[in-house]
C-alpha cells in the first residue's frame, strides 16, 4: 500500500501516462559530440549502480592507452615487414589486404592502418563491457597484443630465412 500516490514507481503506474515536462533535447543520447567531449575531458570512473560496472564509461585505465598504442606500432611494424617480404617473394595471406596490394598498393598502409586503429578505438570505448557474459573485452585487446607481438616475431624469423 503506497501512503502518498506521488510516491508511485513506474510499475505501480499501469496505464496511466505522464506528459514529458522536460525541455530541451534528451542529453542522455549518446551522440558524437558527447563521445568526444568524453573523451578530452573524462568525469565517469564507474557506474553509478553496483549493476552498472560493465558499461561503458568516460575514463578508461591505464594499461587500456599502453595496448592500444602498442597494437598500433606493432601493426605499423607489420606493415613494413610485410613489405620487405613481399619484395623478397613472399605473398600476402590475408584476401582483404591481398586485395588492396593487388588493385590499390598505395592504400596498402592506410587502409592497414585504418582497420587496426577503428578496431582498436571500437576495443578500447567497450573495454569493460562483458564478451559473451565470459570474459570483459579489455581481455581481447590484451589477446590481439599477444598476437600481434607473436605475428611479428613470425616475420622476423620469416626474414631471417628468405634474406
Amino acid at each position: 500500500m503506497n501512503p502518498r500516490p506521488d510516491s508511485c514507481t513506474a510499475t505501480d503506474l499501469g496505464p496511466i501516462s505522464f506528459a514529458e515536462r522536460r525541455l530541451g533535447p534528451d542529453r542522455r543520447r549518446t551522440t558524437l559530440r558527447s563521445f568526444l567531449k568524453g573523451g578530452f575531458t573524462p568525469r565517469r570512473h564507474g557506474g553509478r549502480r553496483a549493476d552498472e560496472h560493465h558499461l561503458p564509461i568516460d575514463w578508461h585505465e591505464p594499461y587500456l592507452l599502453f595496448l592500444s598504442v602498442t597494437i598500433l606500432l606493432l601493426s605499423v611494424a607489420d606493415a613494413f615487414l610485410t613489405l620487405t617480404l613481399l619484395m623478397a617473394g613472399a605473398t600476402e595471406a590475408n584476401p582483404v589486404m591481398a586485395f588492396v596490394l593487388s588493385d590499390h598498393p598505395r592504400l596498402f598502409a592506410v587502409s592497414k592502418m585504418g582497420f587496426t586503429s577503428i578496431g582498436v578505438l571500437v576495443l578500447v570505448a567497450v573495454a569493460r563491457a562483458r564478451l559473451f557474459r565470459i570474459m570483459k573485452v579489455g581481455a581481447v585487446l590484451q589477446g590481439l597484443f599477444v598476437a600481434y607481438v607473436a605475428l611479428i616475431a613470425y616475420e622476423w624469423w620469416l626474414m631471417r630465412v628468405i634474406l
